[in-house]
């Protein structure tokens, strides 16, 4: 039996491998999911959460003083957020499960996303629990 805590996320870094893990963490989108009407009446709060390994290309370490790394040169937390919080706005989605597959297929065009794991929270679902939802992984190739 897998006993991993709930709250256990990868930490895709691995110099080995050269990723770096760039990462989200319970980013908080108004979004309009569900299947339930009341679901389909009403915004409710998501926390989406991603977890990338991003490949450290050779260009990205640099030798001297000279050539230092640029905003262009790496992924950017900050586009991240502002592509899966437009993915969770645009249009009323029924299930988390698609829009997981979406944020995934999306941030995967990037191809310095070599994996990734997004992870989707519903923190007023169900009144018992801190929140409920679901986690994907994918690799590319």
């Amino acid at each position: 039996m897998n006993q991993q805590s709930p709250n256990h996320r990868p930490d895709f870094a691995n110099a080995t491998r050269g990723l770096r893990h760039v990462f989200v963490n319970r980013l908080a989108v108004q979004a309009s999911i569900g299947i339930h009407p009341h679901e389909r009446d009403a915004k409710q709060t998501i926390w989406l959460t991603i977890d990338a390994g991003v490949i450290e290309e050779a260009s990205l370490a640099p030798e001297s003083p000279d050539s230092p790394e640029t905003i262009a040169d790496v992924v950017c937390y900050e586009d991240i957020c502002k592509t899966v919080s437009a993915l969770a706005t645009q249009e009323h989605i029924d299930l988390v499960e698609t829009l997981a597959e979406r944020i995934a297929d999306r941030l995967m065009q990037d191809t310095r996303i070599m994996q990734i794991r997004v992870q989707i929270e519903k923190p007023e679902a169900i009144a018992e629990a801190a929140s409920v939802g679901i986690a994907i992984s994918r690799l590319h190739g």
